[in-house]
C-alpha cells in the first residue's frame, strides 16, 4: 500500500469517526450549534498535542518532560518564550488534553477545568505578536450553556464523552501527517454545512468548486506572495489556493464572528504560522481592513445578491468611484467585484463565484458591466457552473475571472459547463474529469463545440455587453430526424398484435361459456 493510499484510508477513517460522535452527541441541537464544540474541542486537542510536541523536542537535550522542566522556574520562562515565538502560544502541562482525559477517567473532572484550559490558551498570547489570532478564538464553545445540561454535572458529562470519544482517533500529528486532520476538519465543516441547510453558505463552499477557483488564480505559478478573500467564510477557499501554488500569507476579512473564529482556527490547523495570516473580522464593504494592500491572488464566494447599504457616501470611494454608479442595496454582487477588483495586484489574477443575474442584470448593474469590459477591458473569462452544487441554495451559478494585464485583450473566454456532473443525493456533484475539463479548456482559450466559445469585444458590444452564455455558447442538439414510413409500419404491426390478442381473448372466453 502507496503513502498516498494510506494516507486516503487513515483520513477516511478518521471522516467516519468524527462524523459519528457528531450525530452521537448532536441532542438538543440543531448542526449549526453543535459543530462549535465538536470543532472547537478537536482543535482544543490539536493545540494541546501540537504544544506538547514542540516543547518535547526543544527538551530533548535536557532529557526531561514538558511537566518536569515546568516545575523548574528558569527553564518554564524559557519554554514560555520559545513556545510563543514559535508556535504563538504555550499550554501549561496540567492543562493538556491527556491530562484532563486523565481527571475525566478518575471522576474528577468537571467542565470549569476545560474552561479555564482555554482561557489559559488564551492568557499566554497576551501582548504577544499572535494575540489577535488567538483572540476569542472559542467564544462560540459556551460551555455555560444549559443546550448541554442544565447543571454543572450533567454539562460536564457531556463534554467528558465528547472529549473521551475524540481521544480515541488516531490523530497521527507527524509534519507529514498534520493535514489529514486539517482536511478532517474541513470535511466535518462540509458535513455540518450540509446538515445546516441555508446558513451552510456562510462557512463553506465546496471543495470542486474552491479547486476551480485555485487553479485558476494560481496557473502558470508555483509560488504566490499572497492570497486574498474578502468574505473567507472558514478559510477553505484560501487553504485551497495553497495546494495549487505556495502561499507565502493569506488575508481574508469575514462578517460573522462564529465563521471568523472557524477561520482562524481552520489555518492554525492546517500548519499555518499565526504570523503568516491576517483574517479580520468586519463588513467588508462598509469597512475593509486590506484597502491598502494588493494581492496577486483574489478567491471569493461572496453571499448571493446581499443586501448593502449603497450609500451615496461610497461614490466617492475609490472602490467605486470611477464606474459613475453603485450595485443596487438589494444586490451587492457587483460591489464585491468592485472591491475584490480595487485590491488585485496589476499582474494579478482574481475568480469570483456570482449568480447568473450579474450577467444580464440591467440598470447601474448594466452600467458597472459594460465599464469593466469597456473601459478597464479586466474581464476574461465566463464560467458557467451546474445548478444545485452548493449546499442551501439551488440557484445556478457562475465563475468570473478577472485579470488587470490581460494578454487576450480583444476577447473573453465562455465556457458552459452546467449540464457536466454527476446527480448527487442531495446536491450535484462535481466530479474530478469535470473540473479538469473547464481548467484545460481555460488554459487552451479555443472554442470547442457546444461547451466553450472565444468572443469577440465586437460580438460583446453587439449584445450590449449582455454576457448570458447560451448568447455566445451554442449548446442545441438537433433531434435526430424522424423516418415517419417507419414509424407508421411499427404502428401497424402494434395494431395487428392487438388485435390477435383481442381474438384471442374472445375465443377463451367463449371456451369458458363467458
Amino acid at each position: 500500500m502507496s503513502t498516498s493510499e494510506i494516507q486516503r484510508e487513515q483520513q477516511s477513517n478518521l471522516q467516519s469517526n468524527l462524523w459519528n460522535i457528531a450525530n452521537d452527541l448532536r441532542g438538543n441541537m440543531d448542526a449549526n450549534e453543535f459543530k462549535n464544540y465538536i470543532l472547537g474541542l478537536i482543535f482544543y486537542r490539536y493545540l494541546s498535542e501540537n504544544v506538547e510536541s514542540r516543547a518535547n523536542r526543544l527538551l530533548e537535550e535536557d532529557n526531561m518532560t514538558y511537566a518536569e522542566a515546568w516545575e523548574d522556574e528558569e527553564l518554564r520562562e524559557a519554554l514560555q518564550e520559545e513556545l510563543v515565538n514559535d508556535i504563538g502560544y504555550y499550554i501549561e502541562p496540567k492543562f493538556l488534553y491527556h491530562n484532563l482525559l486523565s481527571k475525566i477517567e478518575t471522576g474528577d473532572f468537571d467542565i470549569e477545568m476545560l474552561e479555564e484550559a482555554i482561557n489559559n490558551i488564551t492568557e499566554s498570547t497576551l501582548g504577544e505578536d499572535s494575540e489577535e489570532e488567538f483572540d476569542h478564538l472559542f467564544d462560540d464553545m459556551d460551555l455555560k450553556s444549559t443546550k448541554l445540561g442544565k447543571d454543572v454535572k450533567s454539562r460536564s458529562d457531556l463534554i467528558a464523552k465528547v472529549m473521551g470519544k475524540i481521544a480515541q482517533i488516531d490523530f497521527s500529528f507527524s509534519n507529514s501527517e498534520i493535514d489529514i486532520l486539517g482536511d478532517a476538519y474541513e470535511y466535518l465543516i462540509g458535513q455540518f454545512a450540509a446538515n445546516a441547510g441555508k446558513k451552510a453558505g456562510e462557512f463553506y463552499t465546496p471543495q470542486q468548486v474552491s479547486k476551480i477557483l485555485a487553479k485558476i488564480v494560481t496557473m502558470g505559478k508555483t509560488d504566490l506572495k499572497n492570497v486574498y478573500d474578502p468574505t473567507c467564510g472558514s478559510g477553505s477557499l484560501l487553504l485551497r489556493v495553497s495546494r495549487e501554488a505556495n502561499v507565502r500569507t493569506f488575508y481574508g476579512q469575514e462578517l460573522t464572528s462564529t465563521t471568523y473564529n472557524l477561520a482562524r482556527m481552520n489555518m492554525l490547523l492546517h500548519g499555518v504560522r499565526y504570523s503568516d495570516f491576517d483574517i479580520k473580522n468586519d463588513d467588508t464593504l462598509e469597512n475593509p481592513q486590506h484597502i491598502d494592500l494588493r494581492f496577486e491572488a483574489v478567491v471569493a464566494n461572496p453571499p448571493y445578491s446581499a443586501k448593502w447599504s449603497g450609500d451615496e457616501k461610497f461614490l466617492d470611494d475609490e472602490r467605486f468611484s470611477a464606474y459613475g454608479k453603485l450595485a443596487p442595496k438589494s444586490k451587492a454582487d457587483f460591489a464585491f467585484v468592485q472591491h475584490m477588483i480595487h485590491q488585485l495586484d496589476n499582474n494579478g489574477t482574481m475568480a469570483v463565484v456570482l449568480p447568473h443575474g450579474v450577467l444580464f442584470r440591467g440598470a447601474a448593474e448594466g452600467v458597472i458591466r459594460k465599464y469593466l469590459i469597456e473601459k478597464r477591458n479586466v474581464l476574461d473569462a465566463v464560467i458557467g457552473l451546474p445548478a444545485n452544487i452548493f449546499f442551501g441554495t439551488s440557484i445556478p451559478t457562475v465563475i468570473l475571472v478577472f485579470k488587470k494585464n490581460r494578454k487576450n485583450t480583444d476577447n473573453i473566454m465562455f465556457i458552459d459547463a452546467s449540464n457536466e456532473f454527476e446527480k448527487g443525493k442531495n446536491q450535484n456533484l462535481l466530479r474530478d474529469s469535470d473540473v479538469d475539463k473547464i481548467i484545460e479548456t481555460y488554459k487552451n482559450r479555443e472554442n470547442v463545440d457546444k461547451y466553450a466559445y472565444v468572443s469577440s469585444m465586437e460580438e460583446i458590444k453587439e449584445n450590449d455587453y449582455n454576457l448570458n452564455i447560451p448568447r455566445y455558447v451554442d449548446t442545441f442538439e438537433e433531434e435526430e430526424p424522424v423516418d415517419i414510413k417507419e414509424v407508421q409500419g411499427r404502428l401497424k404491426a402494434r395494431e395487428e398484435k392487438i388485435n390477435n390478442l383481442y381474438e384471442e381473448l374472445n375465443k377463451q372466453l367463449k371456451e369458458l361459456g363467458l
